[in-house]
């Protein structure tokens, strides 16, 4: 057990990657574990091979399975938020952790998504790689190649420092708050789009929303309709600032860190100075995963403004 405890990380942040949700992640992790305890003793030359092996497989299963469920999703598909930890050391395993760079993988085939992930952000070689997919490292390199090309659409702006990128999530956040247009017109960029992900268990929009002055005119109704009710705190998302919104917690757990319970979360995209991507996580499924990880952490939200639940 605590041979596999060594790799659960490693094993979590693969899995997390290939399906975009943690909770699925959790369980390919459990099961990899199940598999490596009923393994036979000489079939494990390297353990670290060996799992990401089993979770690798376990995650291309999943999605061929998950494709046909995410193409009748209602509304707009957004991976699972998560706190980002250490998930990520280096600044590939960094973007690769992105709802921007996750939504792009929505576009690769289960094969292409594998290889590029091991190769892209934990910088297999094509021969591990082929030995991991059960492929010839010739298919894995063309594979990545071809993921390479899907991608190449996807035109990677210049990201500022992620303290650059929290001061002007503050600055959002206060204008949102304030109704002050202007500055809201400077923080949105001309191609902005907004996504919301309800899947259909709470109202969102379906469709994206394209453009500045759509998606000002949607961060202003959202605001008359939900800021003035929620409490609000900041965390580092996927590797990006968020905004939390936060309700109270069902009865019976409104104390100490369940005090309020995680209603909504925003993950931005930032480059050049400006906002380019909105994503509202609203599905509660989709964040309960981030409730407990915020929970074990012992952290209760710290709103960023006045609230009426802190009367």
């Amino acid at each position: 057990m605590e041979e596999f405890e060594t790799y659960r990380p490693l094993l979590f942040s693969i899995a997390y990657r290939m399906l975009g949700s943690a909770c699925d992640a959790e369980d390919m992790v459990q099961e990899s574990y199940l598999r490596y305890r009923t393994a036979q003793e000489p079939e494990i030359r390297s353990l670290k091979s060996y799992l990401t092996t089993i979770i690798t497989r376990l995650c291309l299963d999943e999605l061929k399975s998950a494709r046909v469920t995410r193409e009748q999703y209602l509304g707009s598909w957004l991976p699972e938020p998560v706190l980002t930890g250490d998930m990520a050391s280096t600044l590939a395993e960094r973007e690769t952790l992105s709802f921007a760079f996750l939504i792009l993988l929505e576009s690769l085939t289960p094969a292409e998504r594998a290889v590029f992930i091991l190769r892209e952000a934990f910088e297999y070689a094509y021969e591990a790689i082929g030995e991991i997919i059960g492929e010839q490292p010739a298919a894995c390199r063309q594979l990545f190649h071809r993921a390479q090309e899907r991608l190449a659409a996807h035109q990677r702006r210049f990201a500022p420092s992620l303290e650059a990128q929290r001061e002007l999530v503050g600055r959002f956040l206060v204008a949102t708050e304030s109704g002050d247009v202007h500055v809201l017109t400077e923080l949105l960029a001309r191609d902005v789009v907004a996504w919301s992900d309800g899947g259909g268990k709470v109202s969102a929009a379906i469709r994206p929303i394209y453009g500045q002055d759509h998606v000002l005119r949607f961060v202003q109704g959202l605001a008359r309709k939900s800021l003035s009710g929620l409490a609000i705190s900041t965390e580092t998302i996927n590797g990006a600032p968020a905004i939390l919104l936060w309700s109270h917690a069902p009865a019976g757990q409104e104390t100490g860190a369940a005090r309020y319970w995680l209603y909504m979360v925003t993950v931005f995209q930032i480059a050049n100075g400006q906002i380019h991507g909105i994503y509202g996580v609203l599905n509660p499924d989709k964040l309960a995963y981030l409730q407990r990880q915020l929970q074990a952490r012992g952290d209760a939200p710290v709103p960023f403004a006045s609230s009426p639940l802190d009367s």
